[in-house]
């Protein structure tokens, strides 16, 4: 081939067009939107009488959500590999942020739990970022072992220790954060092996890990008592208030800032209870379809990591998906009474700056991710039978020219 057709060749491949997932954009700005709009229908109350300013918590979200979107699209089109190079570095001060919540005078309490650390006049929590480096930290593992030891128990093990320093530095103060992030981890390592049978040991030592604890400490076998009778226990008026409120909403709801328990029945329901409320105003069928929006956003998710251009790129995503769908259904089951009540916020609606801002930075690595997908093997896979791939065959890292043939590697 000639020099001039060479360069006609890379020249062409260069302006090859790349995906960019808008209809993800789009899914978490309403969300987003959403979220501030909810936010200050149920905070108003208390806002007002505590601060003599109903819109408090709505002007506080909607800062972060405003510095959040914009960090959004600046990681959005760095090139995401940036953080395999960072991946340890980020795991280590995720660690010792988090050291400092238990150890430094920094540490802040709110609420009767020390989860805060204050620098500068600002207060943040250090447990977000500790969900976003496990994520990165795994993947970049995971996209370093070769393919054929992901199906071993050793390896398998290996990934899962590697979360263990984070989990445990978590749990002391944060045990539901803690349960999310090795939850997010297993979630991650499930995906990346072929073989399935063998996660029955890693459930034991996640469920002989989560005894440990509860004996550790003794008195979060009390939010258990309080999940299978509510009525019995003072601390179950919370849970009982948050059921009325879905009762009460009946099919379509009493309407946009009509809700009666937020109104000093519901203890802070711009937490963790604030689902509750939102069935209350916009009723089942306004639960429904905030759930259909989060399950839209995990089909976005699964399409971006099943077409990424390599293995860690796929597993970035895979890590995301994992924390947003557990934390949704840990919040949902928790305010349906269905699970012990951990305190878990409901992305990107629950009140929170750090989770939000935490939040979007890692939708902007997943749309990173997405604009590294080129638009022809995108439209490839669509028109080709022989191209659906199985989600779990994210093990590969990326299709293959002799897996789009229909070809094995061994065959050549």
């Amino acid at each position: 081939m000639s020099k001039k057709g060479s360069k006609t060749k890379t020249a062409h491949k260069k302006r090859e067009p790349r995906y960019f997932d808008w209809a993800m954009v789009f899914i978490v700005i309403f969300l987003v939107v959403f979220g501030l709009v909810m936010l200050y229908s149920v905070s108003s109350y208390n806002a007002g009488i505590k601060f003599s300013d109903p819109a408090f918590y709505a002007k506080k979200q909607g800062v972060a959500a405003l510095g959040g979107l914009v960090i959004m699209m600046v990681i959005a089109f760095i090139d995401y590999h940036i953080w395999d190079k960072l991946a340890f570095v980020v795991y280590v001060v995720a660690i010792l942020l988090n050291g400092m919540v238990l150890f430094s005078s920094a540490s802040a309490n709110y609420g009767g739990s020390t989860r805060w650390l204050s620098l500068g006049g600002m207060s943040f929590q250090p447990s977000e970022t500790a969900k976003f480096a496990v994520i990165v930290f795994l993947a970049a593992m995971i996209s370093r072992v070769p393919q054929k030891k992901l199906g071993r128990f050793k390896t398998i093990l290996v990934l899962m220790f590697a979360a263990a320093p984070m989990f445990v530095m978590v749990a002391v103060s944060n045990l539901s954060t803690a349960i999310i992030i090795i939850a997010v981890a297993a979630v991650m390592v499930f995906v990346a092996s072929p073989k399935y049978l063998q996660f029955a040991g890693i459930i034991a030592l996640i469920a002989a890990a989560g005894a440990v604890f509860l004996m550790m400490f003794s008195y979060r076998i009390s939010r258990i008592q309080v999940w299978l009778n509510p009525g019995k226990y003072k601390s179950g008026y919370q849970t009982l208030q948050g059921l009325y409120a879905i009762g009460s909403g009946g099919i379509f709801g009493k309407g946009l800032g009509e809700s009666l328990q937020k109104l000093g029945y519901v203890p802070e329901p711009e937490n963790d209870m604030i689902f509750s409320i939102v069935c209350e105003e916009l009723g089942l069928v306004g639960a429904v379809c905030v759930i259909i929006v989060f399950l839209m956003l995990i089909w976005r998710f699964m399409v971006i990591a099943q077409n990424s251009n390599d293995m860690f790129g796929s597993f970035l995503v895979v890590g995301v998906m994992a924390h947003i769908a557990i934390q949704v259904v840990l919040n949902i089951a928790v305010v349906t009474n269905s699970m012990p009540n951990t305190g878990v916020t409901l992305p990107f609606i629950s009140y929170g700056g750090t989770s939000l801002a935490f939040l979007l930075a890692e939708m902007g690595i997943v749309l990173s991710v997405s604009h590294g997908i080129r638009l022809k093997s995108l439209a490839v896979e669509k028109t080709s039978a022989s191209v659906q791939k199985p989600y779990l065959k994210l093990v590969n890292g990326k299709t293959t020219e002799n897996e789009e043939t229909g070809k094995n590697e061994d065959d050549t």
